[in-house]
């Protein structure tokens, strides 16, 4: 097997490492990639489809798909770049995203997106749908309506804090995230330590009592877009 493997993307040749996945080969070449549900560390899930990119022709998700010699990938394309937008503007439009009143806002990865991509306005009616908020933990809340069903949580929880405190529960609309508890939250063994909890890349897992903490000006995404810690990355190795 090659110690390294030739990969293309948007007509750029960089090395990757055999057993990376297109994502993961891109990041290390400081090629970002739009993701919510992939989180390094965590296995592969493809379910937002924000980093579907072409491969050799053909759709794929970046998260899910391993590098290969002479791969040629098609990332920042005009058609791509819409279906991105468009992914995104489907997520604020299929739950309760207010933005100026959530805790989440600035460290917010759906809402960075919305920023990078210039997305002011979403071009489809918005749902309003009634969702349920679980406050019931003493240090942590769920709230249903920020969830977009990236199974970060669950993963992490699994994976990582070796608990599985949180899975998937129904199907199609009905779809949520639910607990291991026959009840709420507070009959879990969730943890205000958990990982779990910092994986959300929105607002719907958070700690209380820790609300709006960090300043305007200095949260995560105030200042530079998301991805640009990749990018930035790349710059720095070649000097």
């Amino acid at each position: 097997m090659p110690k390294t493997l030739t990969v293309t993307i948007d007509g750029k040749s960089i090395e990757a490492q055999p057993g990376q996945t297109v994502i993961e080969a891109a990041d290390a070449a400081g090629i970002f990639i739009p993701r919510l549900c992939h989180q390094p560390g965590l296995p592969p899930f493809g379910a937002c489809r924000l980093c579907t990119v072409i491969v050799n022709g053909r759709p794929c998700s970046a998260c899910t798909t391993p590098v290969t010699e002479g791969m040629i990938v098609e990332n920042d394309t005009e058609s791509l770049l819409e279906f991105r937008k468009m992914a995104i503007e489907m997520l604020f439009v299929e739950g309760n995203h207010f933005c100026m009143f959530c805790e989440k806002s600035g460290n917010c990865e759906l809402q960075a997106l919305g920023y990078r991509f210039g997305i002011t306005a979403s071009r489809f009616p918005y749902l309003w749908p009634q969702r349920e908020v679980d406050a019931s933990h003493p240090d942590i809340l769920i709230d249903h309506n920020r969830c977009i069903l990236c199974g970060r949580c669950v993963r992490t929880s699994r994976d990582v804090d070796g608990k599985h405190v949180f899975d998937f529960v129904g199907r199609g609309s009905e779809k949520r995230i639910g607990v291991n508890a026959a009840a709420r939250l507070a009959a879990t063994n969730a943890d205000i330590t958990d990982q779990a909890i910092d994986a959300c890349p929105v607002g719907a897992l958070l700690r209380k009592r820790v609300g709006f903490e960090t300043p305007i000006g200095q949260r995560l995404y105030d200042v530079q877009p998301i991805g640009s810690e990749i990018e930035a990355a790349a710059v720095s190795a070649k000097k």
